[in-house]
């Protein structure tokens, strides 16, 4: 069983290590310019935030609709460093501090907030993410509604996949763990897991810090990379978008908010060229899949080894017959 998990383990850090060393070559070599740049980013910073809604939504069962206003937080807090400082070092300070700044908000919101269930939850984050977008537009600190501009760039491919992994194994390994199991029981039945011994409360709110947390590091990926920002960005529609993937992918699906920022990036990529009915061919295409295939692309399932292998296995007989 330890050779297995050290081998799955191997496995898994030679494919990400080819993904970054192929991309790497390929910007070096010039086939992928900036705007296939700027679309991979944007990929990467909606799967920080697609996993991270994942664990609050898919995996504890609340209903958030808060999380644009964590990720403005990040954004804004990273700026205003990067801006008065302007130094890589300053860079990496920014993100961590948005992203406390993000955690510290979302664990002062969650003590009240968290004792809410389902859409009244969704109103009190909705609230509170129109409430952190207003606050922004009358700072003069964050210049008003025009947002900040010319922030310092150093978000490149290589600091873009650190934290994107990085996110992604944070979230993995918390919800393999005994917490996350407990989180698991919460949403399948809070009050059979209360009689259990599980605080719920505790962890709603742990699992809402982690969220927002991860959510303030996408927000600063953000600032850093396209250098422009405005309280505009982080509004209801970003929330919606955020859930949309989520729900996509298949809620409790860790594998599906990944694939799921992937392909609806490549659609939106793609319709482009159609710029006067794009959102109208969008939308019928969620619609379309969401018919048949209401539970997302992944379930509630994760790719794995195992499951490739089961699918070669069930060709293989179809094969024979």
């Amino acid at each position: 069983m330890a050779g297995f998990f050290k081998k799955s383990w191997a496995v898994k850090l030679v494919s990400l290590a080819s993904v970054f060393i192929l991309v790497q070559l390929l910007i070096s070599a010039g086939f992928i310019d900036s705007y296939i740049q700027a679309t991979i980013a944007t990929i990467c910073i909606n799967i920080i935030l697609a996993v991270s809604l994942n664990l609050i939504t898919g995996f504890t069962g609340q209903f958030s609709l808060g999380h644009a206003g964590f990720m403005s937080i990040g954004a804004y807090v990273c700026a205003i460093i990067t801006l008065r400082i302007g130094t890589t070092g300053s860079f990496i300070l920014g993100v961590f501090a948005g992203a406390i700044a993000a955690a510290l908000v979302g664990f002062l919101v969650g003590l009240p907030t968290l004792r809410l269930k389902g859409d009244y939850l969704a109103i009190a984050t909705l609230g509170l993410s129109e409430i952190i977008r207003i606050i922004f537009t009358n700072l003069k600190i964050t210049n008003g509604a025009a947002g900040l501009s010319y922030i310092p760039r150093f978000v490149n491919w290589f600091w873009i996949f650190i934290f994107t992994v990085g996110t992604v194994l944070l979230i993995v390994n918390y919800i393999k763990s005994s917490h996350g199991r407990a989180c698991i029981a919460i949403r399948e039945d809070e009050i059979a897991s209360e009689a259990m011994g599980i605080n719920s409360t505790r962890y709603k709110v742990t699992v809402f810090t982690i969220g927002a947390f991860c959510a303030g590091i996408a927000g600063a990926l953000y600032a850093s990379y396209f250098y422009d920002i405005a309280p505009k960005t982080f509004g209801f529609l970003k929330s919606i978008d955020v859930l949309v993937i989520v729900v996509f992918g298949g809620l409790g699906s860790i594998s599906g908010s990944i694939l799921a920022a992937i392909v609806l990036a490549l659609i939106s990529t793609f319709l482009q060229s159609f710029s006067e009915i794009r959102m109208i061919l969008y939308a019928l295409m969620l619609i379309i899949i969401m018919i048949f295939r209401p539970q997302g692309l992944m379930g509630s399932k994760e790719l794995s080894l195992s499951l490739f292998k089961k699918a070669g296995k069930l060709f293989s007989k179809k094969e024979r017959v």
